[in-house]
């Protein structure tokens, strides 16, 4: 019999009557012939209330302590949904979290998931119960009470439904996945579909409706997922590995709002720096979330990334100490940064895109503080007070309220993937459904690109209209933008990095010194002695440090003899990628295929 795995957020078992219609809900699915796990969170505000109540007696309440607290929360719901269900006259069971055998790690707060044990589950569901679980909790090996951090419901749902073969329906307070916020862009629409690259990315972003553990979940077992409202009728948001449209290149667009940019100008260019600076911050537990590194003066690079905005006194502390170790110039910030990224798997294959961005924002008389680019996302930092204008510019020129030509519309989402689906088709997930169900890295790909060079533009005036300027020029020319790096200014003028195909390389220049003449910049340099290394995966966002391995493997034992110098870096949620040098490209895929297991 198909298992579906139902999830109710926290408005959708805000009070009694709410609890009712989602017991309805679970009671229909199982009537139309599926075995049903309920995954609920905590009613309303339940969890912001035991935080104040805690903080009424100290201001730095013990991680452990605070996971027993906030765990009872999701064990009030799991009682009266199951009360619910009774009363309708329907056989229910609550469990918690420790109960239905979710076993973690011991950072308290913020634990991961290592292995599921679904036995309990599969026969209470063979008896006929609705199963009614607690989301956002576990335990550890040491039988200590655990709780997955925000989000955490909707970890526990798709790690379920994942280790069960389910599908899974969030129920949630709005009806879908929208192509940006509605509150900033009115005419925002709801997207029929959506790939999970895609919806990775929107969720690393900020974009609200699920959060981006589950996304990594989803993507890494194939768990079909549909987003439905729990208050109105409607079919929801697919989340599949499919996407909308291809004609459209971009399908959503999303602000991270509390963001702080930390610059670390004219250091030392040199083997290990990058793993030295960022292996400090990984060991206090802070995710680094953009990061730039692009070349400033001889023999130096200016290091440009963003934290969250309260973890910025921490890491200004270890950036300060590190920088004037390795003797940088300065460190600047600014804690008045917002992310606006757009996401689309169609500007993969299509020219264009990165500069119709830019050109949005000129026109809206909006700043680029940074650039970054990965293969279905274009990111940029600008002036927080400036990120709702700049979001509904960027959502208007792509006329993202017009549904695309060519969308697809599910009328049932697609049933989950087995292992034997996989290996029947073919499939490429090397049979990924057969390992443990558990958060750990996953690595897709590692590559190598020795076909690419590198262009940069320095000292460009730090104002509007530039990138623009800059890309729709090349884009003129027929030719194609691969990473896309651009620093964060000083002194009024910032640094510009791309790289084009090596037989593009002489033109691309030509086309770049026109412009310099106009604008003042410069000078330009081309180098066609690169090579590219990417490195791919589920988990690149939400695990700290997820670079370092990659640093390492390129600084070597002993950095003085052994590294291999990074000259840019680039960052996004599914894919991390360096250009070094051309003649250590080869010794670079070799060290991070090691260094991965790939």
């Amino acid at each position: 019999m198909p298992i579906v795995v139902q999830k109710f957020g926290g408005t959708s078992v805000a009070d009694p009557e709410r609890i009712m219609a989602a017991a309805r809900k679970a009671i229909q699915e199982q009537d139309d012939g599926n075995q049903v796990v309920v995954v609920v969170s905590a009613m309303g505000k339940t969890t912001n209330r035991l935080i104040e109540l805690a903080r009424e007696v100290t201001d730095n309440p013990p991680p452990r302590d605070m996971d027993m607290l906030l765990s009872i929360g999701e064990q009030q719901t799991v009682a009266i949904m199951s009360m619910a269900i009774a009363k309708l006259g329907y056989k229910a069971f609550g469990i918690t979290g420790p109960q239905l055998g979710i076993e973690t790690n011991s950072e308290h707060t913020v634990a991961r998931i290592r292995s599921i044990r679904t036995d309990r589950i599969r026969s209470l569901l063979d008896g006929g119960a609705i199963v009614v679980a607690a989301g956002f909790q576990g335990v550890d090996e040491e039988g200590n009470i655990t709780t997955l951090g925000r989000g955490g419901s909707d970890t526990t749902a798709v790690a379920l439904a994942a280790e069960l073969r389910a599908k899974c329906d969030i129920y949630t307070d709005v009806d879908g996945v929208y192509t940006a916020d509605p509150r900033i862009a009115p005419t925002a629409r709801r997207l029929e579909k959506i790939s999970y690259d895609e919806m990775l990315e929107l969720a690393s972003l900020g974009a609200g409706v699920m959060h981006s553990r589950s996304i990594e979940f989803a993507k890494k077992f194939a768990v079909p997922i549909r987003v439905i409202s729990s208050m109105t009728a409607g079919p929801g948001t697919d989340i599949c590995r499919e996407t909308e449209s291809l004609e459209q290149p971009v399908c959503g667009s999303a602000i991270v709002p509390d963001e702080a940019r930390i610059s670390i100008h004219r250091i030392p260019d040199q083997p290990g720096t990058a793993l030295t600076l960022f292996s400090a911050i990984a060991n206090e537990n802070i995710s680094v979330d953009m990061v730039v590194q692009n070349k400033a003066a001889a023999g130096t690079a200016d290091v440009s990334f963003t934290v969250m905005k309260d973890d910025l006194r921490k890491t200004l502390r270890i950036t300060q100490s590190l920088a004037d170790q390795l003797g940088a110039e300065r460190v600047t910030y600014d804690d008045s940064v917002s992310k606006i990224s757009v996401v689309g798997s169609g500007m993969a294959h299509q020219p264009g895109v990165a500069s119709h961005v830019f050109r949005a924002l000129a026109d809206a008389g909006i700043n680029i503080n940074m650039i970054t680019t990965s293969t279905i996302k274009i990111s940029v930092l600008v002036a927080s007070s400036q990120a709702g204008p700049a979001l509904w510019a960027i959502h208007q020129a792509f006329q993202l309220d017009k549904p695309p030509s060519d969308r697809t519309i599910a009328t049932s989402p697609p049933p989950p993937v087995t292992a034997a689906d996989e290996k029947g088709a073919g499939g490429t997930l090397c049979d990924e459904l057969e390992l443990a169900i558990n958060e750990d890295l996953t690595i897709e790909d590692v590559w190598l690109d020795s076909n690419q060079s590198l262009v940069t533009i320095a000292n460009i005036p730090d104002k509007p209209g530039l990138a623009a300027a800059v890309f729709e020029n090349i884009a003129r020319d027929d030719i194609v933008v691969d990473m896309i790096v651009q620093d964060a200014g000083i002194g009024g003028h910032a640094n510009l990095s791309f790289t084009v195909p090596r037989e593009d390389s002489a033109r691309t220049g030509e086309v770049a010194e026109r412009l310099v003449q106009e604008f003042k910049g410069g000078p330009v340099s081309e180098n066609a002695d690169i090579a590219i290394l990417c490195v791919a995966g589920v988990g690149l966002r939400s695990h700290a440090g997820v670079a370092i391995p990659m640093f390492r493997a390129l600084a070597g034992p002993n950095p003085d003899s052994d590294g291999i110098n990074v000259r840019l870096i680039n960052t996004s949620e599914v894919r991390v990628s360096v250009v070094v040098d051309a003649n250590d490209g080869e010794e670079a895929f070799q060290r991070l295929k090691a260094a991965f297991g790939y």
